[in-house]
């Protein structure tokens, strides 16, 4: 059977997708093949004005890419932004058929916390993105099936959680904490499958991790987050082994658009131990399988950034819906 490419991708005329982290590595790659696709991107950016080039990219000033495309600003370490990105993001559209939760920060040398005093890593790549599918629920629920695709790592594999420190507010080590935000992506995404299959939504939620992949995130984080020489030879290994980001792109753009992709799934690579290769169906860990941490985890997280989803029962109705 051929390899999955994104030349299987199918139109995307009149469908409405945003991706968080855009502007570089597979979030760029993810971005312009939706767009290239048909889509209308929706590009919710911190740098925004990396992201208004980029629009002005596909919206045809260069490039293969052509098509619709608007700015969010968005800053994931700050609540305040996220609920103010989902508002831009209800001015431009009034439903969303895919999201791509993919932007984060990794191996953060020292402690550092967002706005709200979450641990960085924790407060980005997971409340971060927790709070914004929240505020857009609404519109995700507009359009049956819509997909939410969360960006894990295969390091989520590593690492435990205690609910009761997610604040991380004991010894800090760089990598563990972002292995823990990891694990937290995929109890998210499993956990809003569940949720949206016990309320009767037709919502596919699916976990999505890129590999090992040379783009700056994979260069520098190593560098930042481990000891000298630790770091270099680290990097380095990523620079050797990893794909390229068009590659390593393609679980994120399966789980996104692929024909038959199931909530509760989790895609990455298919080569060994899931660091390079076309998109596959993969297991997570047992702990990242582990349902009640899971609820657990989820209650915390709605505590945390004060947000409750809306996902009653469809007979009842949602609120927001028309």
């Amino acid at each position: 059977m051929p390899a999955w490419t994104a030349a299987d991708v199918p139109s995307l005329e009149g469908r409405v997708a945003l991706v968080t982290g855009p502007t570089s590595g597979i979030g760029r790659e993810v971005t312009r093949v939706l767009a290239r696709r048909g889509a209308h991107v929706l590009l919710a950016c911190r740098d925004v004005a990396a992201g208004e080039a980029l629009a002005a990219e596909l919206r045809g000033g260069r490039g293969p890419a052509r098509g619709r495309a608007d700015v969010v600003p968005l800053d994931l370490a700050d609540l305040r932004r996220v609920e103010q990105a989902a508002a831009r993001t209800r001015d431009l559209v009034d439903a969303l058929d895919v999201v791509v939760l993919n932007a984060g920060v990794m191996g953060v040398p020292q402690r550092r916390t967002t706005a709200q005093g979450f641990e960085l890593q924790l407060g980005v790549n997971h409340l971060g993105h927790v709070a914004l599918v929240a505020h857009l629920l609404p519109l995700v629920l507009r359009r049956p099936p819509a997909r939410v695709v969360t960006v894990t790592s295969a390091s989520h594999r590593l690492v435990g959680l205690d609910v009761d420190d997610l604040r991380a507010s004991g010894r800090y080590r760089p990598w563990v904490a972002y292995a823990r935000s990891k694990l937290a992506n995929v109890l998210f995404a499993l956990e809003l499958d569940r949720r949206a299959r016990a309320a009767g939504r037709d919502l596919v939620s699916v976990a999505a991790h890129p590999g090992v992949t040379r783009t700056r995130l994979g260069r520098r984080g190593p560098l930042q987050g481990l000891p000298g020489p630790v770091g270099v030879v680290v990097a380095a290994g990523s620079r050797v082994v990893g794909q390229s980001a068009r590659r390593g792109a393609l679980p994120l753009l399966y789980a996104a658009t692929a024909p038959g992709v199931a909530g509760g799934a989790c895609y990455g690579p298919g080569g060994p131990f899931e660091l390079v290769g076309g998109p596959v169906a993969v297991t997570p860990s047992a702990r990242a399988l582990d349902e009640e941490l899971a609820a657990r985890v989820w209650r915390w997280s709605e505590e945390a950034v004060g947000v409750t989803f809306s996902l009653t029962p469809r007979w009842g109705g949602v609120a927001g819906e028309p």
